[in-house]
């Protein structure tokens, strides 16, 4: 909203979720609530078309998850006729969004990368125990699809048992959707990220590297402090491997660097914008929806360069992190401060767009309405199981 808004840009939001902190926006000109990822195929194409028509203006389409991500890909060719999008195939699109597939992909272009199984049954957990190193990374092959199930994207299980049982309980034996990643020690800082913008050549016309401070979750979750640096090294690789696979459009790619063999190793690869990608801004206000705007009207993308040391905070998930670093033992309150040395923007608060602020605030406070509900119901469950045995 902000980012091209204050280019003088109408901008609109369609989110599932009336209460969605964009939609509160000064720069949102239009509010569709709409659940795409629910409704049937057909209802959503008619749902798009009718808000291009409310318009009554050319459109661009900027998905900002997997499956919508995914879902233009897929309808591209109805979609066209209404709206300007990043044009990827779908098959290369659900390749990407998928961990197995992207693994292979990778595999096949030279790019480092964890080391990773896919079973299909517990069985063939089993069988994995022999050459397993602890501690493993247990996945979604499909991360929302595992949110969806557990609240979580990832498990970090350091034993066979913990293994065995962590298995047991999220995995959908008619649908397997997990994996087996090695684990790639270090902290936080090992985890750089890349973001660009690349054009119908897949030739790069943006592109920022930078790496996180802080996660939420803790050591496996999503940027909530992150730092803009120059990695020669991811940007280097990046290029080579959407060039190799034809990807085009804006781009979200996460590695790890491996002391172990000094190589950055691709974790995950989003096509499309990344909830990061204000981290990265250059020193003429470029970034990927700006430069996708500009090549989606047909003019120039002006060379930038990115802002090195330039800092970017989620604050209510970092205020989440730094208390479970801290009690960790891995936050102290002088290292709390410096790190917010160099901080030019957030996720929520803007002095020129305060309104986003309110719907957070209700949104945290369902969460946690919900959480303590749920806890609730799950302890009385398990006060009522023990009542049975006891009694038996």
């Amino acid at each position: 909203m902000r980012s091209l808004g204050r280019w003088g840009v109408p901008v609109y939001n369609l989110d599932p979720d009336p209460w969605a902190p964009a939609f509160s926006s000064r720069y949102c000109c239009g509010r569709f609530v709409w659940d795409i990822d629910g409704a049937r195929v057909e209802d959503s194409l008619e749902y798009l078309f009718a808000a291009a028509r409310r318009i009554a203006a050319p459109c661009i389409l900027i998905p900002t998850t997997d499956r919508t991500a995914l879902f233009v890909a897929e309808h591209a060719n109805v979609l066209r006729g209404w709206f300007r999008f990043q044009d990827n195939s779908p098959q290369l699109v659900r390749a990407l969004c998928s961990k197995q597939e992207m693994y292979w992909l990778a595999r096949a272009a030279g790019v480092p990368t964890a080391e990773a199984a896919f079973p299909k049954s517990r069985i063939d957990v089993v069988n994995f125990l022999g050459r397993a190193r602890f501690p493993i990374m247990l996945k979604g092959i499909d991360g929302a699809r595992l949110w969806e199930r557990t609240g979580k994207k990832m498990f970090i299980v350091r034993n066979q048992k913990e293994l065995l049982e962590r298995y047991d309980q999220v995995e959908d034996p008619a649908h397997p959707n997990l994996m087996l990643q090695e684990y790639i020690p270090g902290g936080d800082d090992t985890v750089w990220m890349f973001n660009g913008y690349f054009d119908e050549r897949s030739d790069c016309l943006l592109g920022f590297t930078g790496k996180k401070i802080r996660q939420c979750p803790v050591y496996t979750g999503c940027t909530s402090l992150g730092i803009c640096l120059q990695n020669d090294a991811v940007d280097g690789t990046t290029r080579k491997f959407m060039k190799a696979i034809g990807y085009r459009g804006i781009l979200d790619i996460g590695y790890r660097f491996d002391a172990r063999d000094g190589q950055y190793k691709v974790l995950d690869v989003n096509p499309r914008i990344g909830a990061t990608f204000r981290l990265f801004v250059a020193d003429n206000g470029m970034d990927v929806a700006r430069a996708m705007y500009l090549h989606t009207q047909g003019a120039a993308v002006p060379a930038a360069k990115p802002r090195e040391g330039r800092k970017w905070i989620v604050e209510d998930l970092d205020t989440v992190s730094c208390f479970r670093y801290w009690r960790d033992g891995n936050l102290t309150f002088r290292q709390w401060l410096a790190s917010f040395r160099g901080l030019e923007e957030a996720a929520f608060l803007a002095a020129d767009d305060l309104r986003p602020l309110l719907p957070l605030l209700v949104n945290r406070f369902r969460e946690l309405l919900r959480r303590t509900i749920r806890g609730a119901r799950n302890r009385r469950g398990r006060a009522r199981s023990h009542h049975r045995v006891r009694y038996a």
